[in-house]
């Protein structure tokens, strides 16, 4: 019995084994290659339940990837055709389309096709880069270098059985050296705008300021010149107007002009004069403080005399600092009751004094 029982379990387990050894499954993400000793004799790409001869002796079943796979490269350094170093990351999209040439030319296994891959890849995009200037990489030719990669790999790849989908270039950027050295030029060039910017500043301000200096001084020496033209107008109207009025009576002249001398020689200045008690300087100084009889014969007066006049400053010409600033002209002053001061130009002289008959002499 016991015997028999074992016999049973042995048959059903070879059954079991036969069935399951018989049934192979392909999903929507693969596809099948059935070998015969060794020899491909069909090629399953439909998701489905499958039955082949029982065993892997005989027949055996290699199992392809049916997805969409990526290749990607990182950080690879590319020489382009000025001689400047990129670092580049990029990745390319293939698919197995043939799954027989796939196994006669890579024996079916994906390690082998992604070394031979990479290697293409590689080659590819040194030859791309190489073709180009230093700035095509960062231009709009970026596009038209993934399609030219692209399409070089794309023969070597189809005698696998491998259909390259799609080439992304994900970064290119400057070596550690390279972008060391654009910083520094970049940087060397906005100095350099910089200083020039700074020079063309400071030649406007300078120009600038010469030419304020110019018209400060050009203001400052019309004003000096119509004071003094002021001063000494006012100065001739005085003096001609003492003339006048001291012309009437030269007796008096001299008493008026002795006590002045008195007053300023003999004031608080602490000055020493030793004079003779006879000197001319003591004329009046003696005279008991009487006042000398007034003078009965006057004097023609002098004619009335036209002060100088301001010479004038208008012109058509500009002035020399080509601004169109003209000569100042005589200053006013506002009071401030709201009257205008204006220079004086001329003051007419008193009329003379009338003629008195002489005094009887006593």
């Amino acid at each position: 019995m016991s015997n028999r029982l074992f016999i049973i379990g042995g048959v059903l387990v070879a059954a079991l084994y036969v069935l399951f050894s018989s049934i192979y499954v392909v999903n929507e993400r693969e596809q099948a290659i059935v070998l015969r000793f060794g020899q491909i004799t069909d090629v399953r790409t439909e998701p489905g339940l499958y039955f082949k001869i029982p065993t892997d002796i005989v027949d055996s079943v290699q199992i392809i990837e049916d997805r969409l796979l990526r290749q990607d490269i990182a950080d690879m350094t590319v020489q382009v055709s000025g001689g400047a170093f990129y670092e580049v990351d990029a990745f390319l999209t293939y698919k197995i389309v043939d799954p027989v040439l796939f196994r006669q030319r890579a024996l079916g296994q994906l390690s082998v096709a992604q070394d031979r891959i990479a290697t293409r890849f590689d080659a590819a995009l040194r030859q791309v880069y190489g073709l180009r200037e230093f700035n095509a990489a960062l231009s709009e030719q970026r596009p038209q270098m993934m399609t030219e990669a692209r399409d070089l790999i794309r023969p070597e790849m189809a005698a696998l059985g491998i259909e390259i989908v799609d080439v992304r270039i994900l970064r290119t950027d400057l070596a550690d050296e390279v972008s060391e050295r654009t910083y520094e030029r970049m940087r060397a060039e906005r100095l350099a705008e910089a200083a020039l910017l700074r020079a063309r500043g400071q030649e406007q301000a300078q120009s600038l300021r010469a030419i304020a200096e110019r018209q400060a001084v050009e203001i400052v020496a019309a004003a000096t010149r119509d004071a003094e033209i002021i001063r000494g107008t006012g100065d001739a109207d005085r003096n001609r107007i003492f003339a006048s009025a001291y012309g009437q009576d030269a007796e008096f002249f001299e008493f008026y002009r002795s006590m002045e001398s008195y007053r300023t020689a003999l004031g608080n200045t602490g000055t020493t004069m030793v004079l003779s008690p006879d000197s001319a300087f003591f004329r009046y100084f003696g005279s008991d403080g009487e006042i000398p009889a007034a003078s009965t014969s006057f004097a023609t007066p002098l004619p009335q005399q036209s002060a100088p006049q301001t010479p004038s400053t208008s012109s058509d010409e500009p002035a020399l600092d080509g601004l169109g600033i003209e000569e100042t002209v005589a200053p006013t002053m506002t009071l401030d009751d709201g009257s205008e001061l204006q220079p004086t130009v001329g003051t007419e002289a008193p009329p003379p004094a009338e003629e008195t008959a002489p005094a009887s002499s006593q």
